[in-house]
C-alpha cells in the first residue's frame, strides 16, 4: 500500500481523503492556500504546505507549487480529490513522469474523455446509447442552425471542454439559438481555454442518473450501481440518491453494462462516473460525459454498497485487489445525499461569512461530510459548499425520514445557507414519490 499521500485539494473532499489514508496508516500531506489556513483538513493531516494566497490560480490549481510540495514532504503519491487539477491530464502526466503514483485513471482516458465531442464519438462507436448531437465541433454559427435543424428543436448547445454544468445552453428555436451559440462560445473560451461547441438534442423532462464504475489493478471495469442527480439547480446537482427511484432491475443492468462499456473503450483504470439522461416516457437512456475522478456525490454509492471508494481508488493506484468481491456486488438500502451550501435558499446566490454556530445531527443511518468547523470562515474565493449530509435508511421511506430529522438537527448560523431548501424538498409531494425530473428545483421556485 502507498505510504505517503498529497491530496491536491481543499475542503471537504481532502478532510474525508485524509480521514481514509489516516485509517489505512498512510501519511497524509494536506496543501493549502493563505485563505484556508484554519480549515480542519489542514489540521486535521499529518503534515500541512501552503501553496500560495487565496486564487486557485496562484494554490490549488498551481502544478509548480503542488509538485514542490510533494517533493518536500516526500510524498509517494497525489490524490487530486474532485475539481481543480483533478481532470488534467497534463498533470496526471506530469505526476507520473517526476516518479509519483497518481491515484485516478490514466491520463489517456482523461484526455479521450475530456472532449465531450470526441468522448460522445467514442462511446456510439463503443456501443453506449448517445443522443443525437454533433460528431463534430460546430465550427460557427451556420454550422450550428445547420445542425439544430437536423437534430430538432429543442437543442442543448455545448461546450465541448466544459464540465460541473457549466458551458451549456437551450434553444428552442433559431433565434435563440444564435444568442446561445455565441454566449456558450464566449464563455468555453474564457473558462476553458477551447470555445468548441456541440449541439445536442435536449430533452425538456428528463432525468439525470450516473453510473459508479472502478477500473480494478487486474484490467476488469466494475460498476457499483447508479445514482439518481435530478435535483438541480443551473444544471448544478444538489440532491443525490442510490439507488434511482426510477431504475428498474431490467433498467439497472442495461445501465451498468453500457457504464462497463464505457469504461473498458478507453481502458479506464480507478474511480469514475458515466453520466446519462434517461427518459422515463420511452425508458431509453444516453450517454452524457465521463467525470474521470471521484465525484462529490461518492457517499451515497459508499453507503449502499459498503465500500470506501476513496480506499478503492489507492488500492488500485498500488495495484492491489479490491476490498470487495467484484462479481458479487449488489445494494443494500437506500442512501440520500444533500449538498449543505453557503448561498441563500431561494435564489440559491452565494452567501459566505463567519461560522458562528455548526452542531452537526447524529444518530442512525446519519453521516456528514463536512470541510468547515464552528468560528470558520466561508470565503468568496471556492465553491460554496460546506458539507455533505448523507443518510441511508433500510429503503427510500426510512432514509427520507432520516434526512427529515438531520435537516431540523442541523444547526447552522452565520453564512447564508440552503438547509431551509431542503427542508421543503423533502416534504414536496412529486419528490416524496420519486417520480421527479431536472426541473424539480424550477417548479419549486
Amino acid at each position: 500500500m502507498i505510504e505517503s499521500l498529497l491530496v491536491a485539494n481543499r475542503g471537504e473532499i481532502a478532510r474525508r481523503i485524509i480521514r481514509t489514508a489516516r485509517r489505512l496508516g498512510i501519511r497524509a500531506i494536506a496543501v493549502h492556500s493563505e485563505a484556508d489556513a484554519g480549515l480542519p483538513f489542514v489540521t486535521e493531516a499529518d503534515e500541512a504546505v501552503c501553496v500560495g494566497p487565496a486564487n486557485p490560480a496562484q494554490s490549488y490549481r498551481n502544478v509548480e507549487a503542488i509538485l514542490a510540495a510533494a517533493k518536500s514532504t516526500g510524498a509517494q503519491a497525489i490524490h487530486p480529490g474532485y475539481g481543480f487539477l483533478s481532470e488534467n491530464a497534463d498533470f496526471a502526466r506530469t505526476v507520473e513522469a517526476g516518479g509519483l503514483i497518481w491515484v485516478g485513471p490514466g491520463a489517456d482516458a482523461i484526455s479521450a474523455m475530456g472532449d465531450k465531442i470526441n468522448a460522445r464519438n467514442l462511446m456510439a462507436a463503443a456501443g453506449v446509447p448517445v443522443a443525437p448531437g454533433t460528431t463534430d465541433p460546430a465550427a460557427d454559427l451556420d454550422a450550428a442552425v445547420a445542425a439544430a435543424a437536423e437534430i430538432g428543436y429543442p437543442v442543448m448547445v455545448k461546450a465541448a471542454a466544459g464540465g460541473g454544468g457549466m458551458g451549456m445552453g437551450v434553444a428552442d428555436d433559431e433565434e435563440a439559438l444564435r444568442t446561445e451559440y455565441d454566449k456558450v462560445r464566449s464563455f468555453a473560451e474564457r473558462m476553458f481555454g477551447d470555445g468548441s461547441v456541440l449541439i445536442e438534442r435536449y430533452f425538456p423532462r428528463v432525468r439525470h442518473v450516473e453510473v459508479q464504475i472502478l477500473g480494478l489493478a487486474d484490467g476488469r471495469v466494475v460498476a457499483l450501481g447508479e445514482r439518481e442527480c435530478s435535483v438541480q439547480r443551473r444544471n448544478q446537482k444538489l440532491v443525490e440518491e442510490s439507488p434511482s427511484p426510477a431504475v428498474s432491475p431490467e433498467l439497472r443492468e442495461r445501465f451498468l453494462a453500457a457504464a462497463v462499456r464505457a469504461g473498458e473503450a478507453v481502458g479506464y483504470r480507478n474511480a469514475g462516473t458515466v453520466e446519462c439522461l434517461f427518459d422515463p416516457a420511452t425508458n431509453e437512456f444516453f450517454f452524457l460525459e465521463m467525470n474521470t475522478r471521484l465525484q462529490v456525490e461518492h457517499p451515497v454509492t459508499e453507503l449502499v454498497y459498503g465500500v470506501d471508494l476513496v480506499e478503492e481508488q489507492l488500492r488500485v493506484a498500488a495495484g492491489l485487489a479490491p476490498t470487495f468481491d467484484p462479481d458479487a456486488l449488489a445494494p443494500r438500502g437506500h442512501a440520500i445525499e444533500l449538498r449543505i451550501n453557503a448561498e441563500d435558499p431561494k435564489r440559491f446566490l452565494p452567501g459566505p461569512g463567519v461560522i458562528k454556530t455548526w452542531v452537526e445531527p447524529t444518530g442512525e443511518g446519519v453521516r456528514v461530510d463536512s470541510g468547515y468547523v464552528e468560528g470558520n470562515t466561508v470565503t468568496p474565493f471556492y465553491d460554496s459548499l460546506m458539507a455533505k449530509l448523507i443518510v441511508s435508511g433500510s429503503d427510500r421511506a426510512e432514509a427520507i425520514q432520516r434526512a427529515k430529522a438531520a435537516v431540523a438537527a442541523f444547526d447552522l448560523a452565520g453564512p447564508k445557507n440552503n438547509l431551509p431548501f431542503f427542508a421543503e424538498l423533502l416534504e414536496n409531494a412529486e419528490f416524496l414519490s420519486g417520480d421527479y425530473d431536472t426541473g424539480i428545483v424550477s417548479r419549486m421556485r
